[in-house]
């Protein structure tokens, strides 16, 4: 590892080396374990993952479930801001407390906060953030990260909790070239992008695009750690030769033995 990765390592909340995350459970769409479900979550603590990506939503009544969409299903139209805490239990989404009560101590947890059209509404200190503050306190003792694409949200986080790491998350291709220098001016330990973003593709336009680990080693010189989302283990793996920090991953067993390769 570079003198520049290892300060940034100091920073941020991830180790050197390559670090692991499950993505909503056990993986998107992976067959036989229902994303965002208990048995998906205890299923990549079975695999060893060292890191759980959660989803974070609201209820009206200030409930906090684990669910990526605001709407309960496909099939269900209701949205999660709309239930109340029974609602939401009847729907069978899985509640954030009943989550952290089968989490080993010493997985980290990666908190996805999914702000709600109607947080525009309420005080920050109402929202969907600040509904999270109890339990961040509560979860110190582990490896902690606050992940959001709403950057008010992770200065919240810094305002009231400090020494917990942030990470702006940034949209799907969304040009690194634009990610590093927004995450660094906004004084974040993470920046957490979509695997898409790191070279050309059919969103980005611009002609030209510097190398994946040139951008990495400007995040890295500017204090951030970086975090891949949602590569398949092919980019996965050219990420990791790139130097980036961690990745967010479908394929939990695969991305886990590639780090094992690499961390050796």
């Amino acid at each position: 590892m570079s003198e520049q990765n290892s300060s940034a390592a100091q920073r941020g909340p991830f180790g050197p080396g390559l670090t692991i995350a499950s993505h909503r459970g056990f993986g998107k769409n992976v067959a036989g374990w229902p994303e965002n479900s208990l048995p998906a979550f205890r299923e990549a603590v079975r695999h060893g993952v060292p890191w759980l990506e959660v989803d974070v939503r609201r209820t009206r009544d200030g409930g906090l479930f684990v669910h990526h969409w605001p709407s309960v299903s496909p099939d269900d139209g209701r949205f999660v801001s709309d239930l109340s805490t029974d609602e939401a239990h009847k729907a069978g989404l899985l509640a954030l407390p009943d989550l952290l009560e089968v989490v080993p101590a010493g997985v980290g947890l990666i908190f996805d906060v999914k702000t709600a059209l109607e947080d525009a509404l309420l005080p920050p200190s109402q929202d969907t953030t600040a509904l999270l503050l109890p339990t961040l306190e509560a979860e110190r003792t582990r490896p902690l990260l606050v992940t959001s694409f709403d950057p008010a949200s992770l200065l919240f986080v810094g305002r009231e909790m400090p020494g917990v790491a942030r990470g702006l998350i940034t949209w799907i291709s969304f040009p690194i070239r634009k990610a590093v220098p927004a995450a660094a001016r906004l004084g974040v330990e993470v920046l957490s992008a979509h695997w898409k973003s790191f070279g050309p593709n059919g969103t980005d336009s611009a002609p030209h695009h510097r190398p994946a680990g040139y951008a990495i080693d400007i995040a890295h010189r500017a204090g951030l750690q970086v975090l891949a989302w949602s590569p398949a283990l092919e980019p996965a793996a050219e990420l990791a030769a790139a130097g980036v920090d961690a990745l967010v991953v479908d394929d939990v067993p695969g991305a886990l033995a590639l780090a094992r390769r690499l961390n050796a």
